[in-house]
Order: structure tokens, then sequence, then C-alpha cells
């Protein structure tokens, strides 16, 4: 069993994944901003810990993790304000990067995007130039931290039945939210997955044989 904690653990991919990684017997302490979401948390079979992102310091970052076994970040700002997207999406998570190398904790899983390149294309007059742009500094960030990483980059996210398998790369695709929880929970179950980059959506390789292939 493993502590993992998750950052933005109210969100659609951080609940499915909570609920498969506490059914594999993992233990999973949430991070959410407003306390009316704990009950939800402890539906899915993991544990709230109240704390705004936004506002969190390096060192009240590094409390949260200290101890921990492993860290995902799967906190974004969802389409707010370009002001937001930059705090959270950017300096939130490489905050929550450099707190998790501070406390000793060696295992951090991104949950990004599949175009997350230093190209990625997006014009900077563009309203998504700001998600962009925070996705491809945080994963640069990431790789150059000296942790154990992975980074898990789906593409664009629906509300579908999960179907078990995903294929790679995918821009401009798409993949079930239940799929990329999926990946999650492997990943963060397989040693040999770090140090790698998933880009994906959805297809018909099973996904862990998707895992595995990356590490062939």
């Amino acid at each position: 069993m493993s502590d993992i904690i998750i950052f933005g653990g109210h969100g659609k991919v951080a609940l499915l994944a909570t609920r498969i990684l506490t059914e594999r017997g993992h233990h999973v302490t949430s991070v959410i901003r407003k306390p009316e979401q704990a009950d939800e948390i402890a539906q899915h079979g993991g544990e709230a810990a109240v704390a705004d992102i936004q506002e969190l310091t390096l060192s009240g970052f590094e409390d949260l993790v200290r101890g921990k076994d492993a860290v995902l970040w799967s906190a974004g700002a969802g389409g707010g304000s370009v002001d937001r997207t930059w705090a959270i999406d950017r300096d939130a998570a490489v905050l929550s990067v450099q707190a998790t190398a501070r406390a000793g904790v060696e295992r951090y899983v991104m949950v990004s995007w599949s175009g997350s390149e230093l190209d990625h294309g997006i014009p900077q007059d563009d309203d998504f130039f700001a998600y962009a742009q925070s996705k491809m500094i945080a994963d640069a960030v990431v790789r150059d931290s000296g942790l154990e990483w992975t980074i898990v980059a789906p593409s664009t996210l629906t509300d579908d039945a999960p179907t078990g398998a995903v294929d790679w790369d995918g821009t401009g695709a798409k993949v079930s939210r239940g799929d990329v929880a999926h990946v999650i929970a492997d990943v963060l179950e397989s040693s040999g997955s770090a140090g790698s980059t998933f880009r994906f959506n959805s297809g018909s390789t099973p996904v862990a044989d998707f895992i595995r292939a990356d590490q062939a």
C-alpha cells in the first residue's frame, strides 16, 4: 500500500483515480479548496485535506507532501481566467514539484496535456495560450526535477464510458476521463514508468500494455 496525495482532488479525473487507487488498497489524501467537497472525497474512498493551492506557499506545499510515498498533480484552473490559469497550472504546479523534492518524496506524477511541448503551436493571442504555455513549463520543470517523475498527457477529455484501452499521441483527439484515471493508477504502481511521458487518446491498446510498451 502506498500513501498518495492528490492535488486537485475534487476534479473528475482525480475522483475516478481516487476510487481506483483506494480499491487497490492505497491510501489517498485529496487536497480540496472547499470543505463541503470532503463528503464526496470520502465517498470515493479518499481522505480530504483542505487548502487553497492558489494561495499556498512553497513551505505550505512541503508540509502537505512530507511523508507521502507519491504526489499526483491533477489540479487546474479549469478554463478560468488567464491569471488563474497562470497561478494554478504554472505557478502552483511548479511549487508542488519543488516542495516534493524538498520534502524528500521521490515519486511524482503530473497530469498534463498531450500538446504540452515547446512548439505547442497555440498563438499568443489565443485564450488557450496560457494553459498550453503553463503545461509546457510545468512539464519541463518536472523533467528537470531529479524526481522519479511520470507525465500523463491525455488529449481532450470526455465523460464517455472507459474502455480500458488507449493509444499513443493524439493531440486534437479524445479520451475518456475514466481511461485517464486508469492510466494514472497504473503508472503510480509501476516504478518502470518513471522518466516517461505518456501522450495518448482513446484507442485499442490495453492500458497495461500501453504502459509496458514504453518501458520495453
